[in-house]
Parts: structure tokens; C-alpha cells; sequence
């Protein structure tokens, strides 16, 4: 009973201290008081029913996961490390009540007091000074509360978040046959968690709880907005003129109608560029206008990418201002211009057109910085400068993951990188019964009107592979995925109502009636598809014969740094196999591969795919861990940067790659090209070269010939010189010059195919600037030590030349 005391003695004492980051916004983020214990048959969900019950209590930071928590305080082993994730697995059937002691902010009659999460994990019982205020059933929403008649006003509060076991919640809901997965993880189904929670090919299983988000005091004035969204309506790029508009609701008490008015301002670079006004005459309205001289908003490497800061002050005759709204904007139109097929025959299309122009993509996709989400915060600023750094004009937001915060799309905003924004649902047909769809349509609601005004966001997508999943264990019932109500009539709804300016794809890939009827649900002939299959060699016919217009996921294996490994696994683990010759791989490494429990068996075999692999491109797999590390890298790397060369030395045809992925969210071994520690492998650089704005390549032979290829995605034209050498011999194959219209693609040059091994390094200028790119040429499998060889005569890679 003491030790109770004396965390919520230093709770109390921990809040009194806080002061307001922003005007009318008071943080009670910090330290609270965590209990726990393990769930009853009857869940506990008042402060009342603790009472009755025994139960630990420990020190707990907000935002915070109950992990951290548990093994800050020695109750839990680091679960990063070897296979101690799976000792987490007792207290996903455990209750945590967070508790907070804090004094009342001041606030006049006219104000109230809203309570803000920005996320509870997951289904909760708030209550605030003995009374219930409300609950919580979604982790990856926000939610807010007014608590104006529950505060101890002039006193101290007592704030408790009483949270029940998602995975005995989800026993209460029937789960549909169309909906199981043999993979154990359709208990997730009916529970609005960040999918890959209960467990992925990418992440561990770590069914976790908290509070994973700020939380705040809000008081807010009598005149306030409740939401404002503006878009834009029409661009001319060549007389740099926009049409804009801007909705608003605002509350307001009746007898200020007809005695405020709303003022719009437009700057940029603090300079004006629009200004308006008009009376307030009703809670909801619109307000239209046009900017001259106007700066559009261009995708990265298109032109610049200008935000402007839009206001709205209202205010009276006399200039006194009732509320204030500040949001950045950029001035663009975007389009989603595809077909429903594509055959070999007939050629579809899958093309992003923005403010007019086409414009080639090339990215990554974006999957959770951490499996606890509370770090987030901390992790994202690094992981974004990385995707800057490697030339990224589009990340896709996989539909596995939680919807990112504000701080995401800002970066995106400011930097020209397009959104492609999953909804989160991936890799089933999710119930289709009223009261899910209720509690989905909630969700939509709240995260469409949270991100709208976010300009990079270029597209919102219905889930995850959805429509696919369904012949992965039914396809030979031939069902049609296009009979899915929530991705078919729910989201296209409330996009309509709430955003319909943007355009909405039902499902990556999206198989759609018209598909479905031509080709029986063969993906061959989507426009947009996910190009995995056999994860063979990667010149494979699968991956030289595809027929995508656009590639939204394409990944290879790569295995991390020595560095990594050594923080990952246990002292004795960090060899992987337990036999070199048979290649069995130690049990830490199966963890890691990732399996989802100890019994799983589903991702068993995903180590393989690195010895496999390397043993196409090299014969062999090398016994030394450097030498296998060095393999599997230059294998990932070589593949990933042949993917994009591909899509981009066929532009016109093909729109664009969005290869898997860019980082990790744990430390496990997998297709990204930087590891959770942010230690970056060979492919990073590889990548890099393959994705400069313009681009000297070199595609496979045809007809006995390269194509060395200049690739321009730029509306500028670009000239520069080529020179093209063969390494091992020093001999100069090509010399020669180009000159490219913006936005273009040409053939510089036909080099014969003597046949042989080898890699050719090309050295070119683009406008006066030196690059330098290389194509590996021959067939496989090469020299390991030939490769190595010949790459350090390149002298482009560090992590080689060091080797």
C-alpha cells in the first residue's frame, strides 16, 4: 500500500509542474501510475471493481506502450533480443489501468474543457474524478471528450484509463468463413488495432496496450472551428493560376450570426496573394476564390514544391478576433488516370497525372518505424530524411500499420513527396455486418477529415491485397472480391461526402468487375500489381515478363549488418545456421525470419530466400558471416536497382515502382534496405544511383544489344555527356552526348552483347553535375570474388571497396 502511495505521490507531483504548450492546451503527457494484472472472466472496467482484486503497480510514461513500461521497470527481458518477443505473450491477457492526478486549468463559463487522446490501445474505460466520461474501442483514432462538469474546478483531478484485453475482447465476435486466415491471426478482425499487431511476415506478434499518444487538456472558447478543409480546384501551369476553395463549420452562440465574418488569407513567403472575406451567417460554409501569379505544388523533381498558409480569422466590426485557423497548403490538381485490364495485347495504364502532368513514380512503401507505436514520434525524422535522401517522389502507407500523425504528411508536404494512403486493413475480407461497419465508417470519418488538408496526399486506397487474398485459400470457388461491402460501398461513400476531389482505388491491387470477368482474377492482367510470386532469381521470367503498368510492392531479401545481428541475437546466435551444409538456421534466426510463435510455420522459410537467392547470382552460398552478409546485400541490391531500371528504361508504358520497403520496424531480417538500428545496407546506395531525377541506365540485351537508355522525370530539358567503360578491362565501350526534353525517355545508344561477364560503370553529367551509375552484365551465376573484384575497380560503393 505504501509503494501505491508513493507513485501516485510522484504522479501528483509530476503534474502540478505542467504549464501550456499552446494557447488553451495543457499536456498531461509525462509520468502516470500503471496497474496491471490478468484479465478475469468478467473484465474489471471501474476504478470501484480494482477494488476487489489484486494487482502490480509500476511507473508508466505517456505517450507510452505497457511493455517499455514492464521492462523499464525488470519485469520483462529486452523483447528486441533473440526470441524474447514471445515472452510477451502471457499479458495480452492482462488488464492495465493508467492512472493521472492533475490540477484544473483555468477556464471561464463560456469555455469547456475537452479531454484529447491522439491514441488508446485499444478498448477503454475512461473515468475522471469517480464518473465514467466515456469509452474507446479503436487504437488508431483520436479521441476526445468533454470533461467541463466532471473537473474539481480550483482542485486536483483524478484521470483513469481503464484498458481490457483485445485478444479476449475479439472471442465476443463471430468471425466469417470468408474472413479466416490459416495463419491464426483472424482474431484480429473485429478489433481496430494497427493490423500487423498480432503478427506479419515483417513484424512480430506484440498484441500491445497504452497510451501510445498524447493526451491533452483542451479549453476552448465559445467561437471555435470544428473543421475546415481546403482544396483546389483547377490549376493553369502554363499562366500559373489556381482555383481554390475552403470549407468551415465553426460553433458559435446564435447571437453572434450576421455580426462576424470570416477573413481568407493566402500568403506565401510572408507576401499576400489572396484576401477576402464574407459575413458568418450560418455554422457551416464555403468560401471560393482565385490566385494570380500563382506557385503550384509539384511532386519531387518536377519543380518546387511551395506551401501556403491559409487562415481564416473570425472576427467583428471592430477587429476583435473570436477564433483562428492556420493550415499549410500547396496548389495542385492530381488525377489517377488507369484502366480496369491490361493484357500483353492490349496495353492499359496506371498513371498519376498532376496539375496536368505525368508523372513517373519512384518510392517506397512505408510500414511501421516501431511495433510499438508510442516511439513513433521519436524514430519517424531520420527514416524521412532517408526517403528524401534517396530521390523518393511517393511513399505508399501500407494498409498494416497505423495512419501516421500529422508530422508524416507535413514532411511529405513541404518536401513533394505524394502519399498513397492505405486504409488499415490488409490481407482478408473483413466482417461485413452493421455493427463492424458502423465502427469502421467512424474511423473513416475521423481520419479523412484529419488528413484532407494534407496536399502530398495523393490517393486513398481501400486495404492491403484484400481483393487477392481471397484465392490464397478460395480460389477454387472463383469468389468475386468485388462483392466486399466496405471497400465497394462503405469508403467510396464517405469519400464522397468528405473528400471527393481525390481518387480512391478499392483495394492494392484492385481486382475490379470488369477484371474479375475478363481474366477470372488472374493478377497478370491488373494494370497495378504486387510482384512477389516465386522470389526466385530476380531476372526470372516472372519478374522480365511482368505486364504491370505500376509496381506498388516489389521486395527482396537482404541480410543486415554484422553490427545489427550483434544487437538482435543472443551472443551464441549471431552465426545463423546450426549446420552450414544443410543450412538449418538456429532458432533465433527463425524468430527473426519472423515467425509469429514458437509453433508458427508460416514464415519458416523466409531465411531461405536469402541463401536461395544468392545461390542464383553467385553458385554458391560463402560460409563466413561477412561473406554471406556481403552476398545477400549485393544480391538485394542488384535486384532492387534492376526493378527500378526496368520500370524507368520503360517509361510511357510503365508509370512507376514502389519497392518494399525502406526501413524496419524491429530488428528482424527482411526485404528493407535499412534495418530498425538505421544502419543502411548496400541496396541503399544501389537505389540512390537508380533513382536521380535524370538517369543514365543500361537495360538487359535485346536483339543482342543494350539499350543504354536516358531517362528525364523533370519538366526541364537536360543535356549532358555518357561514358561508358568496361571495369575489368578499362576499356571505354561508348562515349557520346544526349539532350532530352523534359519528362522524356530516349535510347542513346545500342552497345553489342559480346557475351561474357562483367560490369560496365557509367559515368555521366546531367547539365554540368558528375553521376555515376553501373550495370552488371553476363549471365548468372557469377564469381562471387569476380564480382567483388570488379565492383572495387568502380570505386562507387564504400561498403565494397572496404570489403
Amino acid at each position: 500500500m505504501k509503494k501505491r502511495l508513493l507513485f501516485a505521490f510522484l504522479s501528483l507531483v509530476a503534474v502540478f509542474a505542467y504549464a501550456s504548450d499552446k494557447k488553451g492546451v495543457f499536456s498531461l503527457n509525462g509520468e502516470w501510475v500503471l496497474d496491471y494484472w490478468a484479465q478475469p472472466k468478467e473484465a474489471i472496467r471501474s476504478p470501484h471493481g480494482m477494488s476487489s482484486i489484486k494487482y502490480e503497480t509500476i511507473s508508466a510514461e505517456v505517450p507510452g506502450n505497457v511493455e517499455i513500461d514492464l521492462e523499464k521497470a525488470g519485469k520483462i527481458a529486452d523483447p528486441m533480443i533473440g526470441s524474447n518477443i514471445y515472452l510477451l505473450r502471457k499479458y495480452e491477457g492482462y488488464q492495465w489501468c493508467y492512472t493521472k492526478h492533475f490540477p484544473t486549468p483555468d477556464f471561464s463559463d463560456n469555455q469547456t474543457v475537452r479531454l484529447f487522446f491522439g491514441g488508446i490501445d485499444c478498448f477503454a474505460d475512461v473515468w475522471l474524478n469517480g464518473k465514467k466520461i466515456g469509452e474507446a474501442d479503436n487504437m488508431l483514432i483520436e479521441h476526445r471528450y468533454d470533461v467541463t462538469d466532471y473537473l474539481n474546478k480550483g482542485g486536483e483531478n483524478e484521470l483513469k484509463v481503464i484498458l481490457r484485453s483485445a485478444v479476449i475482447e475479439s472471442s465476443k465476435y463471430l468471425i466469417g468463413s470468408i474472413s479466416v486466415r490459416k495463419d491464426g491471426n483472424s482474431e484480429s478482425e473485429y478489433v481496430r488495432k494497427a493490423p500487423h499487431s498480432y503478427g506479419w511476415d515483417i513484424l512480430p506478434r506484440l498484441v500491445s496496450a497504452g497510451i501510445w499518444r498524447d493526451v491533452e487538456l483542451q479549453v476552448i472558447d465559445e467561437v471555435n472551428f470544428d473543421n475546415v478543409y481546403w482544396f483546389t480546384r483547377k490549376v493553369d501551369k502554363n499562366n500559373n493560376y489556381a482555383d481554390f476553395t475552403v470549407d468551415y463549420q465553426i460553433n458559435l452562440p446564435f447571437d453572434k450570426f450576421d455580426k462576424l465574418e470570416a477573413e481568407f488569407i493566402l500568403s506565401l513567403d510572408g507576401r499576400v496573394a489572396y484576401k477576402a472575406s464574407q459575413p458568418i451567417v450560418s455554422y457551416v460554409g464555403r468560401h471560393m476564390g482565385s490566385v494570380k501569379n500563382a506557385k503550384l505544388w509539384w511532386p519531387l523533381g518536377y519543380g518546387d514544391s511551395p506551401l501556403y498558409d491559409a487562415e481564416i480569422i473570425i472576427k467583428d466590426n471592430n477587429g476583435k478576433v473570436y477564433a483562428y485557423d492556420k493550415k499549410k497548403i500547396g496548389l495542385r490538381t492530381i488525377e489517377l488516370d488507369r484502366t480496369e485490364v491490361t493484357t500483353p495485347d492490349e496495353r492499359g495504364k496506371f498513371n498519376f497525372i498532376v496539375n496536368g502532368e505525368h508523372v513517373f513514380i519512384k518510392g517506397t512503401n512505408w510500414v511501421p518505424v516501431d511495433a510499438l507505436h508510442s516511439r513513433d514520434a521519436k524514430l519517424i525524422d531520420e527514416v524521412l530524411e532517408m526517403m528524401k535522401d534517396i530521390n523518393c517522389n511517393m511513399v505508399r502507407c501500407w494498409g498494416g500499420n497505423v495512419y501516421e500523425d500529422h508530422k508524416f504528411y507535413d514532411f511529405c508536404d513541404a518536401n513533394g513527396i505524394l502519399v498513397w494512403q492505405d486504409f488499415s486493413m490488409g490481407c482478408t475480407i473483413y466482417p461485413q455486418r452493421d455493427d463492424f461497419m458502423k465502427m469502421f465508417e467512424k474511423e473513416l470519418i475521423s481520419i479523412v477529415s484529419k488528413l484532407r488538408n494534407h496536399t502530398s496526399i495523393a490517393l486513398w486506397a481501400g486495404n492491403n491485397e484484400n481483393d487477392v487474398s481471397i484465392r490464397w485459400q478460395l480460389w477454387d470457388f472463383k469468389i468475386d472480391p468485388n462483392k466486399d461491402q466496405i471497400s465497394r460501398n462503405l469508403i467510396p461513400r464517405v469519400l464522397w461526402e468528405f473528400d471527393p476531389i481525390r481518387p480512391y482505388l478499392p483495394s492494392s491491387p484492385y481486382l475490379s468487375e470488369e477484371f474479375f470477368m475478363i481474366s477470372g482474377g488472374d493478377e497478370r492482367f491488373a494494370p497495378e500489381q504486387h510482384l512477389w510470386g516465386p522470389r526466385g532469381y530476380y531476372k526470372a521470367p516472372f519478374y522480365s515478363d511482368n505486364t504491370a503498368h505500376f509496381a506498388s510492392e516489389i521486395g527482396y531479401h537482404g541480410c543486415p549488418n554484422k553490427e545489427s545481428l550483434e544487437k538482435m541475437f543472443t551472443k551464441d546466435c549471431v552465426y545463423p545456421w546450426t549446420s552450414y551444409k544443410k543450412f538449418t538456421w538456429n532458432d533465433e534466426w527463425l524468430t527473426k525470419s519472423v515467425r509469429c510463435l514458437p509453433t508458427s510455420v508460416a514464415t519458416q522459410g523466409r531465411n531461405d530466400l536469402m541463401t536461395n537467392q544468392i545461390k542464383y547470382l553467385f553458385g554458391e552460398v560463402p560460409e563466413k558471416l561477412e561473406s554471406f552478409i556481403m552476398a545477400s546485400q549485393i544480391v538485394q541490391a542488384e535486384a532492387k536497382k534492376y526493378f527500378i531500371e526496368f520500370f524507368r528504361g520503360k517509361k510511357g508504358d510503365r508509370s512507376g515502382i514502389l519497392w518494399w520497403n525502406l526501413r524496419d520496424g524491429w530488428p528482424v531480417v527482411s526485404d528493407a534496405i535499412v534495418d530498425y538500428y538505421n544502419s543502411k545496407k548496400l541496396a541503399y546506395d544501389y537505389i540512390k544511383n537508380a533513382q536521380t531525377n535524370v538517369c543514365v541506365l543500361m537495360n538487359d540485351a535485346v536483339n543482342g544489344v543494350f539499350p543504354l537508355t536516358v531517362v528525364n522525370d523533370t519538366r526541364k530539358s537536360a543535356r549532358g555527356e555518357v561514358v561508358v567503360k568496361d571495369v575489368a578491362t578499362n576499356k571505354v565501350v561508348y562515349t557520346g552526348s544526349y539532350e532530352l526534353d523534359g519528362n522524356g525517355i530516349q535510347t542513346i545508344a545500342n552497345i553489342h552483347d559480346n557475351g561474357g561477364q562483367g560490369v560496365y560503370q557509367i559515368e555521366y553529367t546531367v547539365d554540368g553535375n558528375k553521376y555515376n551509375n553501373h550495370y552488371l552484365y553476363g549471365k548468372a551465376p557469377f564469381k562471387f570474388s569476380d564480382y567483388i573484384s570488379w565492383m572495387k575497380k568502380t570505386s562507387m560503393f564504400s561498403k565494397i571497396s572496404k570489403f
